[in-house]
């Protein structure tokens, strides 16, 4: 809490994460409740929901594709592998190809994101269409497909863990026999691949910022 009020919700968290990224050196910000409570105190909390409209815009779309192209890479990996089921080095290798698919479906959202959530950009843009208007007045096309390389690491290392570990851990958790048993599977294992996923993309998330 800050001020007396709930703050944790994505939208703060996905601000101090680039705050973090962006900074170098010791930093103006010691943790992330440091980070919440400076920015609500020198900046107001709106800026907390800064550039937020760009990864609104590319949930639905990011998410379509993960899974739809999952399920096809999955598919084709089976018929040239020959396997009957999905094993953990198909899921991983699947998953890695999902993530470098996505990531040419986010690159430019989150370059929008990034500018926004800069703090030296805080008089530069009035909001997310701004932004993406002046970077296209400004650096033109291609500067919407900066950092693509590094988000294609990030995506690609994200979802390789993630497919890769729920694999697995679906695979060494009990049989379910019950629909709450198979919803409590699934929880374990996409909470597990997330975290998982996240450890191995956060280098490459943290490069990926500094470029945009």
């Amino acid at each position: 809490k800050l001020n007396g009020q709930k703050y944790l919700t994505l939208p703060y968290v996905v601000v101090v994460k680039t705050r973090f990224q962006i900074q170098t050196g010791q930093g103006e910000y010691r943790s992330v409740l440091d980070c919440f409570r400076k920015i609500v105190r020198q900046e107001g909390v709106g800026t907390l929901y800064r550039g937020i409209i760009a990864p609104i815009l590319v949930e639905a779309p990011k998410r379509a594709v993960k899974f739809a192209a999952n399920e096809q890479y999955s598919k084709w990996a089976l018929q040239l592998s020959g396997e009957r089921r999905m094993t953990q080095a198909l899921s991983v290798a699947t998953g890695v190809c999902t993530g470098l698919t996505e990531a040419f479906v986010v690159v430019s959202f989150e370059l929008v994101k990034i500018r926004m959530q800069d703090k030296a950009n805080a008089q530069r843009y009035k909001n997310s269409l701004d932004s993406a208007l002046q970077v296209l007045r400004a650096e033109g096309p291609r500067a919407f497909f900066r950092g693509l390389e590094a988000t294609l690491w990030r995506h690609g290392a994200w979802n390789g863990g993630y497919f890769g570990v729920i694999h697995w851990v679906k695979a060494v958790l009990p049989r379910a026999e019950s629909p709450q048993a198979a919803m409590l599977n699934n929880f374990a294992a996409g909470a597990v691949g997330g975290a998982v996923g996240t450890a191995l993309n956060t280098p490459f998330d943290v490069v990926k910022t500094r470029i945009q």
